[in-house]
């Protein structure tokens, strides 16, 4: 198999949880803080952690255009939690002055299933994702109420709070999810993310998009 280099934001969140679970599933795994980090990675993790935080720090690290233009250029790019948010082009009950990186065209409600005292665990089916249901760990998460059509919806909690409710997204080569699996034992989700970003890469910095 092709090694590819897949980055993680590492300016607030659970960076190593992330760093560990790619290494994990077959990747090289690599801190990105600066811009010419960013442009030697194959893919990019976005990972959970404080939205906002995450929002002021990538712009004053001066990465929130050149993560958006690698985005537009096809870079594969999963969020997990705050990073479903900041991979949203529209963000309800966030800071006025917040930004995002987009990339999927969806309408996401921060913090949707409640405070901290509110976090929980629920099983998620994963459509592309082979094995048993996901055990998914919702922490001040935030859910989907709206996408766009080119938009595909992988998975939706099935029983607890917020039944129903879209927790997992995909548009090309970006993805997103609303629980942490950095934070369990399975390494599912980050070896069909790492093996994503080897299908989207024809050489350094090159990439194509899925369909």
């Amino acid at each position: 198999m092709a090694e590819v280099t897949v980055g993680v934001l590492a300016l607030q969140g659970d960076v190593r949880e992330h760093l560990a679970a790619l290494t994990g599933a077959g990747a090289t795994a690599v801190a990105v803080r600066r811009p010419e980090e960013l442009e030697r990675v194959d893919g990019l993790v976005v990972p959970g952690g404080e939205s906002t935080t995450i929002s002021k720090l990538a712009e004053a690290f001066d990465l929130l255009d050149p993560i958006r233009k690698r985005i537009g250029a096809g870079l594969p790019v999963y969020g997990s939690c705050a990073g479903m948010i900041m991979l949203a082009t529209e963000v309800l009950d966030g800071r006025p002055d917040q930004q995002s990186f987009g990339g999927i065209e969806m309408t996401v409600r921060r913090n949707a299933f409640g405070r901290q005292v509110d976090s929980f665990e629920a099983p998620v089916e994963l459509a592309g994702v082979p094995g048993p249901s996901f055990h998914a760990v919702f922490i001040r998460a935030p859910w989907v109420e709206r996408v766009a059509d080119g938009v595909q919806v992988l998975g939706r909690v099935t029983e607890g709070p917020g039944a129903g409710r879209i927790v997992a997204v995909r548009q090309g080569n970006v993805v997103a999810t609303a629980f942490h699996p950095e934070l369990t034992g399975d390494r599912r989700l980050h070896r069909w993310f790492v093996d994503l970003v080897r299908g989207a890469t024809d050489g350094p910095g090159q990439h194509r998009f899925a369909e």
